[in-house]
């Protein structure tokens, strides 16, 4: 069989379009932007933009006039929605109620892994509260006006608009002293200076990376677990009603998702420091 070069150089025909060809035409049509017509332009702006999830996504969400897909249902599925609010704000950055044995480390633990179950827990929170103030404002702008559906949106607004503040409260519950400027510099203070006698004291260094090594395990297992919590407790206050909301809603995409994926993916990179970074760092200290 032919190969594609000898086939040019016979002068075959080969009714394959190449990338390279297409790229030139688009190209093209991209040069002449500067005297083309609005019409024109804009056509060979979209020849750039590919077709794909995101387009038919908006292309369906246009396609629904009705601003609610089940207004029957709309008023149960919001009440539902902010007691579920109610118990997750109440419940939600609690004590963890089960802890691993950890002996002396375990009241220390527990704080920590709270600390960061109640950031992910308010954070996500607020992002909900926010988020359907938004929609049931843009919901009720799309309502025929005096329809049920306005009536049912402009009461729903009302109440989330109102209950959003409440929402927006300290996410780690640290007092302001603890995250000022002044600490901050004074602690990168002292850690310069005990930087420098790490690199005088070879034995100070190996001992504080020991150190170092144990609290990125613990703090890595510790962020891991707050991030299951915090997904646990999201899940059963307000998982389900907020998906039934968004499904009376209709055509509004998904509800927003929590931090507790982010975190764990901190906990991933905090492992593998502990086991690679910090290692290696005190190897290249000892042979130089």
């Amino acid at each position: 069989m032919a190969s594609t070069d000898e086939r040019h150089r016979r002068g075959d025909a080969d009714d394959t379009p190449l990338v390279l060809d297409e790229l030139g035409d688009k190209l093209d049509a991209f040069w002449s932007l500067a005297t083309a017509d609005d019409a024109d332009a804009d056509k060979a702006l979209e020849e750039f933009g590919a077709r794909g999830k995101v387009e038919a996504d908006m292309a369906y969400q246009l396609s629904v006039p009705a601003p609610l897909a089940h207004p029957e249902r709309f008023e149960q599925a919001h009440r539902l929605m902010m007691r579920g609010l109610e118990v997750l704000d109440r419940n939600g950055g609690r004590k963890p109620s089960m802890l691993p044995k950890l002996g002396p480390l375990k009241p220390a633990a527990s704080w920590f892994i709270q600390l960061i179950t109640r950031y992910i827990v308010r954070s996500y929170q607020v992002t909900v509260a926010d988020n359907l103030a938004r929609l049931y404002a843009r919901r009720e702008a799309n309502c025929r006006w005096g329809s049920d559906e306005m009536h049912m949106l402009r009461r729903a607004r009302f109440q989330a608009e109102r209950l959003a503040p409440g929402y927006k409260r300290k996410a780690l519950g640290l007092p302001t002293f603890l995250v000022g400027g002044a600490v901050i510099s004074g602690a990168v203070g002292a850690l310069q200076a005990f930087g420098n006698v790490l690199a005088r004291e070879k034995l100070i260094l190996i001992v504080t990376t020991i150190i170092l090594f144990g609290l990125f395990i613990l703090t890595s297992f510790g962020i891991l677990y707050a991030a299951g919590i915090s997904r646990r407790r999201i899940r059963v206050s307000i998982g389900q009603p907020l998906s039934a909301l968004y499904e009376t809603i209709g055509a509004c995409g998904n509800p927003p998702k929590d931090q507790a994926r982010t975190f764990a993916v901190y906990a991933i990179v905090l492992t593998a420091v502990a086991w690679l970074i910090i290692p290696l760092a005190v190897v290249f200290a000892i042979v130089t």
